[in-house]
């Protein structure tokens, strides 16, 4: 047996041609989706990158292992204190460890544990690779080749779990100029129009309409050819959806040489193949351009993928954590799945050809530019906020109805909503439940907040400030300075 999980960096559900996306961004990977298992409905339990790998490498959700932001205390792993064992609980029942235990050879193609600082990724891979000398963003070409060289020395062997990372469609948006556009002709999706750039254009936050580079982008120079310092016309807009889906299609291609290899190899019947993300990308949804800045349905929804030998074609449609893919993986590869893992298999599922089995309802965390735990079900999407990220009109609940708005152009909150209520519960017990079966009975969002907010955002609004009322915006400034002032 042989598996090769193809991590996609930043990587939309929505945005491939497997989802109904009408540019032709995927063709390799709805190639896989045809002959494979398509879950329509995963979600990265906690965003974005760090505590979403954290998460699918422990096993476990941020709020138990402690992992829920990009920096401070609440970046590192829950200590485990005078009970650690010689090992440690973390590094032996790792996603990688349970295969490397079983006689596996493992290996991940990744700068991922080097740019966050998360040595834990590597625990259980005899072979983790960074092949180049930055800090995480590198392209496909610099990184498919070692991937090849990797599957020309060991990719005929038997019992082999290869995890390689593509970083092209996280920002900034990368792909090199001579690739072209081949979207140059497409419109953009028909939900972002005029009306909707013009209602954000005037809004607060890093990666906002007029900042979706960060907090004071126009000051650096000239922006880059795919992507444009503010969204001022539809123009701008076009070109960062451009950017953002040229990197898509740059990343597919990769995915097809990968693909080509293991045929060549004549093994790719006889590998397993998992395409999969960390976390997605908004356009717009909640104010944000070009980043991934809450917990909500753009970014924690994300593609999955899994071509398994012996199982038919199909879709699965029940909700899903990402955990429940790594779970489902180990399963189906006859391995045990570790008792404390989050995550639940459906290998059972798969086998008998039941497409909706799924979570009654899923929480969803982000802590790094946000403080956001979010309940999805059925149609819904309830978000409760404790940082807004120095976005003003994030209110401290939101309610969207994501099968009838799954662009989270309209908040039905008020408090006598029926959907609210029922999310706000289902938040707190949910929460309740997890800190008495966690390693600490502290929730790591509160060491966030504690230390100064998202790691993102920290010390950053005394000239955010200044600068909102520069450019013509000092309501929010007043909101912001009235809601956050110890961090003046």
């Amino acid at each position: 047996m042989r598996i090769i999980y193809i991590d996609i960096d930043t990587l939309r559900a929505d945005h491939l041609g497997c989802s109904g996306y009408h540019r032709n961004t995927s063709p390799n990977i709805d190639n896989v989706a045809s002959e494979g298992i398509n879950f329509r409905n995963v979600y990265a339990s906690d965003v974005p990158c760090l505590p979403s790998r954290t998460a699918l490498i422990t096993g476990m959700f941020g709020i138990r292992n402690g992992v829920v932001n990009h920096g401070g205390r609440a970046a590192d792993l829950q200590p485990e204190g005078k009970d650690r064992g010689f090992f440690g609980r973390f590094s032996m029942r790792s996603w990688a460890s349970v295969f490397y235990l079983a006689g596996w050879h493992t290996a991940s193609i990744s700068s991922f544990p080097f740019r966050h600082g998360a040595s834990w990724w590597n625990s259980g891979f005899m072979e983790s690779m960074n092949l180049m000398r930055g800090f995480g963003g590198e392209r496909a070409d610099q990184v498919v080749p070692g991937a090849l060289d990797w599957l020309d020395r060991r990719g005929k062997a038997d019992d082999w779990f290869l995890h390689v990372h593509l970083w092209d469609p996280h920002t900034p948006y990368r792909t090199p100029e001579d690739y072209g556009n081949p979207f140059e002709s497409d419109p953009v999706p028909s939900w972002h129009t005029e009306d909707v750039r013009m209602a954000n254009w005037d809004l607060s936050g890093p990666h906002s309409a007029q900042e979706p580079w960060g907090f004071r982008p126009d000051e650096w120079g000239e922006p880059p050819p795919r992507q444009p310092w503010n969204a001022s016309s539809m123009g701008a807009v076009k070109q960062i959806f451009d950017g953002y889906d040229v990197g898509i299609r740059y990343a597919d291609d990769a995915v097809g040489v990968l693909l080509n290899k293991l045929t060549d190899l004549g093994v790719l019947e006889d590998t397993a193949v998992l395409i999969s993300s960390d976390h997605g990308e908004a356009f717009g949804e909640l104010g944000v351009y070009a980043d991934h800045q809450a917990a909500d349905e753009v970014t924690c929804h994300i593609p999955s993928i899994l071509k398994w030998p012996g199982l038919k074609a199909r879709t699965f449609d029940g909700l899903q954590y990402h955990l429940d893919v790594a779970a489902t993986v180990v399963d189906l590869a006859g391995l045990r799945v570790p008792s404390h893992w989050d995550g639940e298999s459906l290998a059972k599922h798969l086998r008998e050809g039941n497409n909706d089995a799924g979570r009654k309802f899923l929480v969803l965390s982000q802590g790094a530019w946000s403080c956001q735990r979010s309940v999805r079900w059925d149609d819904y999407l309830y978000m409760r906020t404790w940082h807004d990220g120095f976005h003003g009109h994030w209110n401290e609940e939101m309610l969207f109805d994501i099968a009838n708005d799954p662009h989270e152009q309209e908040d039905l909150f008020s408090a006598t909503n029926p959907h609210a209520s029922y999310g706000r519960s289902v938040l707190s017990d949910w929460t309740s439940s997890q800190l008495e079966r966690g390693y600490s009975p502290v929730d790591p969002m509160e060491i966030v907040l504690e230390e100064g907010g998202p790691f993102h955002t920290r010390g950053h609004l005394p000239e955010y400030i200044d600068r909102l009322r520069n450019t013509g915006r000092s309501h929010w400034a007043d909101v912001l300075e009235s809601r956050h002032p110890t961090e003046l």
